[in-house]
């Protein structure tokens, strides 16, 4: 051994110490963020469901009856709004995990994102449009 080695202070194979690669130190926000908006989507999957097996046969006058009641308005759009933040979550690390063409990926997150963003603010429209408009 010569003189001038210094133990590494994290465990790295010596292919990755040659690399310069490791834990990225990224991901655990999406981790984390996938796992909570899991937790919430199983009780508000389940409310849904009921909700809709619920309002079967009933006509769009009463349908928009039950959306008017403030909490289940705002129920619906909760739901909405953490399914696709699900949603782009998942894909967001789908593509980061898989596309390795800068430009591609940076294009396919931007659709991605922009996908989403246009779904959760049509389907808040039409909630709100119902439960105030009926």
């Amino acid at each position: 051994m010569s003189q001038n080695f210094t133990p590494p202070t994290v465990m790295r194979s010596r292919l990755g110490q040659a690399r310069g690669l490791g834990s990225a130190k990224a991901g655990f926000h999406h981790w984390w963020a996938q796992k909570v908006t899991s937790f919430a989507l199983v009780p508000l999957t389940v409310w849904f469901v009921w909700s809709v097996v619920h309002l079967i046969g009933h006509s769009r006058a009463e349908v928009a009856q039950y959306i008017a009641n403030p909490l289940v308005a705002a129920l619906l759009m909760v739901t909405v709004a953490t399914t696709f933040y699900h949603l782009e979550i998942g894909l967001e690390s789908v593509v980061l995990d898989y596309v390795r063409e800068e430009k591609r990926k940076i294009a396919t997150l931007l659709v991605i994102k922009g996908g989403c963003i246009v779904l959760v603010l049509t389907t808040v429209v039409a909630i709100l449009k119902l439960a105030i408009a009926g």
